[in-house]
């Protein structure tokens, strides 16, 4: 069965899978056990909004489509590594449907997860091993953080990490992306949103004065693929020395990370060449690589890398904030 609430607390209310853009899910569906009654968000209203609050932060909606938020001038203006990363996802047609809350909460993508004939055995699925662990993982983690060895697939979660980025749930309250995600050593999760939780919108702090930021994925193919290593750097510049830096890695463990110890060796230093090459080779404290993995530590050191060069390459952000609803592209478009 399919309701299509129309409001929130009906989808609060209601029993079953939430659904929104169901590109991820729908594949999902066809998994043992994975059925079942769906709430499609389709017709629910308050989860369109994109907005600049009074503060200055930005607000998306959850439902807001991915392509639109990619490629929104005022969004690639002013959080221009967010929008080159939520840009650069997926394909085109994925990003043409599927929304922004909805790459937050996917499930991981681990081939034995997805196999019927593997996956009851998996921890995510209830079961109570690791099938890529002592088998293929080619693809996985380098930073081993606990007994699942999967790579978190959210491309968006990494980068709301590195804007220190909020998620508002509805009837709960604010949650840091942070949280979301948690450590990486609870095997049997991807995220931490209650079961029936109903994420209203993605926000993001305003943008600084001197802020540069980049967004780079090492990939095995030119397009249409899932990152091996992604990074995305933010820094902001004061009096010719870096006053704040995050640095937040994806495809390296089972959920989006943030690289302390780069963002360490980044700060109070001028943004020279041997700091950057510093700073990324610190990226790597901590990594624990499986046997097949090894080489993601030297693609964590090349990403971070060339995601710094590429963010002090541009000119830093200009803030001319509004406080009024963004306009869709099409109607800033000359």
């Amino acid at each position: 069965m399919i309701v299509f609430p129309t409001t929130i607390e009906e989808a609060l209310a209601a029993t079953g899978t939430l659904r929104a853009g169901g590109t991820e899910l729908q594949e999902r569906r066809r998994l043992p056990g994975m059925g079942g009654d769906l709430v499609d968000l389709r017709d629910t209203a308050g989860l369109d909004e994109l907005r600049f609050s009074e503060g200055g932060e930005l607000r998306i909606g959850a439902k807001r489509r991915i392509a639109e938020i990619g490629g929104h001038p005022e969004v690639k203006a002013k959080y221009p590594g967010f929008a080159e990363a939520v840009g650069g996802l997926a394909t085109p047609q994925i990003r043409e449907v599927g929304t922004m809350a909805g790459n937050l909460l996917q499930r991981t993508r681990c081939w034995y997860f997805r196999a019927p004939e593997t996956g009851d055995r998996c921890f995510k699925r209830g079961g109570n091993e690791c099938s890529a662990r002592g088998g293929d993982h080619l693809y996985h983690a380098c930073f081993d953080l606990g007994p699942c060895v999967s790579v978190h697939p959210s491309t968006i979660g990494m980068a709301m990490l590195a804007y220190d980025g909020v998620i508002e749930v509805a009837s709960s309250g604010p949650m840091a992306v942070a949280e979301l995600y948690g450590d990486g050593s609870n095997p049997r999760v991807d995220h931490g949103l209650p079961e029936g939780a109903v994420v209203t919108a993605l926000v993001l702090p305003p943008p600084r004065t001197g802020e540069h930021s980049a967004y780079f994925r090492a990939i095995s193919r030119a397009r249409s693929e899932w990152p091996l290593v992604e990074a995305l750097a933010r820094v902001v510049v004061e009096d010719g020395t870096i006053a704040q830096a995050s640095v937040a890695l994806g495809g390296v463990a089972p959920v989006p990370l943030r690289a302390p110890a780069a963002e360490a060796a980044l700060l109070g230093k001028a943004p020279e060449p041997s700091v950057l090459g510093e700073a990324a080779r610190a990226a790597t404290e901590g990594a624990a690589p499986l046997p097949m993995t090894r080489y993601k530590v030297e693609l964590v050191v090349g990403t971070v890398l060339e995601a710094l060069e590429r963010a002090f390459a541009r000119e830093p952000v200009e803030l001319a904030s509004s406080n009024d609803k963004l306009p869709r592209p099409a109607e800033t478009s000359p």
